[in-house]
């Protein structure tokens, strides 16, 4: 017997029905629809992105580089002598103002104390060798806060400065590596620390 046109034009309508059907009844099986409210809620507070996703690296100051050398190897006591023949060995020295303290304590390095037996005045020498970064930061002070003193030596090889504050006179003397500074209530200008300067400059490692 043969079949209705009709019929076989309408079944291929119905299947697609019946497929259409099965997807819906399947979704829902997995909870097609998530609930909006759940999906935009805000993070907890164990979701905060931690901190060290955020942190800004800081720059790590540069290691003082020590630096060590006998008093007597500073300065001879031929030297010192000849700068002034009172001036001798200074008992309990410990340097004073706030270069000489730097030069010790932040820089690592070396200062030595002469005593003048009659008045007891007392030159202070120190010598440090403060890393690139610390030693531009100490002569940019010294450029500021001093006086520049040519005699002393040549720039940029050699440049020097100098100041009278508080009843002492002090010299800053910055050359390669090292930073000198020269302290003394017995120094009123900067001439008076002028063959000081030449010999500890002289006396120092080549750098």
């Amino acid at each position: 017997m043969l079949r209705s046109p009709r019929l076989s034009r309408t079944r291929p309508a119905a299947a697609v029905l019946v497929v259409a059907a099965s997807v819906m009844l399947l979704s829902g099986c997995t909870g097609a629809t998530a609930d909006p409210d759940k999906t935009t809620a805000p993070p907890q507070a164990s979701e905060t992105p931690s901190s060290s996703s955020s942190a800004v690296p800081t720059e790590t100051a540069e290691p003082a580089v020590p630096f060590a050398i006998e008093c007597d190897a500073l300065l001879t006591p031929d030297q010192v002598y000849a700068f002034n023949p009172n001036f001798g060995t200074a008992p309990d020295f410990e340097a004073s103002g706030d270069h000489m303290a730097a030069i010790v304590g932040d820089e690592a390095g070396t200062a030595c104390g002469w005593m003048n037996q009659t008045s007891g005045e007392v030159i202070e020498v120190g010598v440090a060798t403060p890393p690139p970064a610390a030693l531009l930061a100490h002569q940019s002070d010294a450029a500021m806060e001093s006086t520049p003193v040519p005699t002393y030596g040549t720039p940029p090889e050699i440049e020097g400065y100098f100041t009278q504050a508080a009843g002492n006179g002090e010299v800053q003397v910055f050359s390669g590596p090292y930073w000198i500074v020269i302290r003394s209530a017995a120094l009123f200008e900067p001439g008076d620390a002028g063959q000081l300067v030449s010999d500890v400059l002289a006396n120092l490692p080549a750098a």
